[in-house]
């Protein structure tokens, strides 16, 4: 246990570390609005590793690592789909709805823009759109719990239970307290670790190697196909896995990162600091997951974990190869990932049970000091409700955000880019939107399942067409909607 002593204490450390910032945010956390959004004052720098940190979960580290060990270079049109969808979602989304949701009543919240957007007088969109956030979020914060408890598990020697109590516990700590500002400042701090880790693990497992003859030698003898890039997938199957990249633009946690930004003006800066991190980290994680095959092929006696959860590929690097201290560091980066993107998640999901349902239909007349205490006990019971999702030991990390990410993607991803584009789009047509992407990938995911497509091309398309032809069936929109819709068209374009 010694040996492990100087990993725990960089643990405890780290997780000390952002509990304290916690306490700080919450010093500067005066009204509801500075919970949920940060008071809309992120420069760029802090918005752009926000958003990346709160996008790349326990996956980054974990998942795909584990998916390129186990099938080689294929797995990686995930990261290519990714950072096309990523840097799209940059140039389309992020600066006109920034502009769209301050113009909109200065929307606080996904539905709460809806809402605005389209006058929905009876708050059917609200209802809906909240209901959606509320179901897949719960599947994601569960993905989130779940890497925190393999980690835990991992590291110390715990049964998953305790380790998946530990590790919510750290995480759940530091969003009730802080809030919004909490999440965005230890977010720019865990961005750092995990591009520190992303990008050291792999140059250590390669000098590990006395050349590159012997790397090489390694690799086609534990998997020959590891370096082709199509390998087994068919046309289909790669579609899927660059279709990750559509999720982009209906992820709420994401998406608030925009929505927080000091002004237009820094969404550029924002953008570029944003793309060149997440592209390093992603080559990062699949470096990782590569040199892994050779290492282990190499070293087998040390594979028994990686090969019964080739997940934890990345963690057995890293334990492996560094110094105990170093290797607290590195292995803080796979808690900074998760606790970076569960936090947000959990904001998310509180500030939509606050504003949307509380404040809307329960206490209208609710102060600013109520409204902060209420959005904290909504953190405490999603967290329960994600912990008790996440107790199957057996779950993978993957495969649970892979459902929530299409989720959000086809119930959201047609409708916000419709929103921010087309004056003509109508309520109803929103409406059906969200519903036929929603209830599509469902049905994709547990009926149709066997395809081979992912859910997210499926209910992308659908919802992009239910919400263009339900709009022209449709009474053209009020004066008033397509006014606001112009001035913040107008904002928008005089600010860049």
């Amino acid at each position: 246990m010694s040996s492990l002593n100087p990993t725990l204490i960089t643990f405890l450390f780290y997780i000390v570390a952002m509990v304290v910032i916690g306490l700080l945010a919450y010093r500067a956390t005066s009204n509801f609005s500075d919970y949920i959004l940060g008071g809309r004052r992120l420069g760029s720098f802090v918005t752009a590793l926000s958003a990346g940190a709160s996008d790349m979960s326990g996956w980054l580290l974990m998942g795909l690592p584990g998916a390129i060990y186990l099938s080689g270079l294929s797995e990686m049109w995930i990261a290519i789909g990714l950072i096309i969808g990523a840097w799209l979602n940059w140039l389309l989304v992020a600066g006109r709805l920034r502009v769209h949701t301050e113009v909109q009543n200065n929307a606080l919240t996904l539905p709460d823009y809806f809402s605005n957007r389209f006058n929905d007088q009876k708050k059917i969109l609200r209802i809906v759109s909240a209901v959606i956030i509320l179901i897949f979020f719960a599947i994601y914060c569960a993905s989130g719990m779940v890497a925190g408890a393999r980690l835990f598990e991992s590291m110390f020697g715990m049964s998953y239970s305790t380790a998946l109590w530990i590790s919510a516990i750290a995480t759940v700590s530091y969003v009730f307290i802080g809030g919004f500002l909490a999440v965005s400042w230890t977010d720019t701090i865990q961005a750092g670790f995990m591009i520190f880790a992303l990008l050291l693990t792999p140059i250590v497992v390669m000098l590990s190697f006395s050349d590159l003859t012997q790397f090489t030698m390694a690799l086609e003898a534990a998997r020959p196909q590891a370096m082709d890039v199509i390998g087994d997938l068919s046309f289909v199957a790669i579609m899927s896995l660059l279709a990750w990249g559509l999720g982009y633009f209906g992820q709420p946690h994401i998406l608030v990162r925009f929505m927080a930004a000091d002004s237009v003006k820094s969404i550029p800066n924002a953008r570029r600091i944003g793309m060149t991190w997440m592209t390093l980290c992603l080559g990062g994680a699949v470096a990782a997951g590569f040199f892994g095959i050779a290492y282990f092929q190499q070293h087998p006696e040390l594979a028994g974990v990686v090969s019964a959860n080739p997940e934890t590929v990345f963690m057995e690097l890293t334990k492996i190869l560094f110094n105990p201290w170093v290797a607290g560091i590195v292995l803080a980066a796979i808690l900074a990932a998760i606790m970076s993107t569960l936090s947000c998640q959990l904001l998310v999901c509180s500030s939509t049970l606050t504003e949307d349902f509380y404040k809307s239909f329960l206490r209208k007349s609710a102060s600013q000091k109520e409204l902060v205490w209420v959005g904290r006990i909504m953190v405490l019971l999603i967290s329960i409700l994600a912990i008790y999702m996440a107790g199957n030991p057996d779950s993978k990390v993957l495969g649970l955000v892979a459902y929530a990410w299409a989720g959000f993607g086809a119930a959201f991803g047609p409708l916000i880019i419709l929103s921010l584009f087309w004056k003509r789009m109508t309520l109803n047509g929103a409406l059906a939107g969200m519903v036929v992407g929603a209830v599509m990938v469902i049905l994709w995911k547990n009926v149709w399942g066997d395809t081979g497509v992912y859910e997210i091309i499926p209910g992308f398309i659908c919802s992009l067409i239910a919400i263009v032809v339900v709009s022209l069936m449709g009474k053209a929109p009020s004066n008033e909607i397509t006014d606001k819709f112009d001035e913040a068209d107008r904002i928008y374009k005089e600010s860049i």
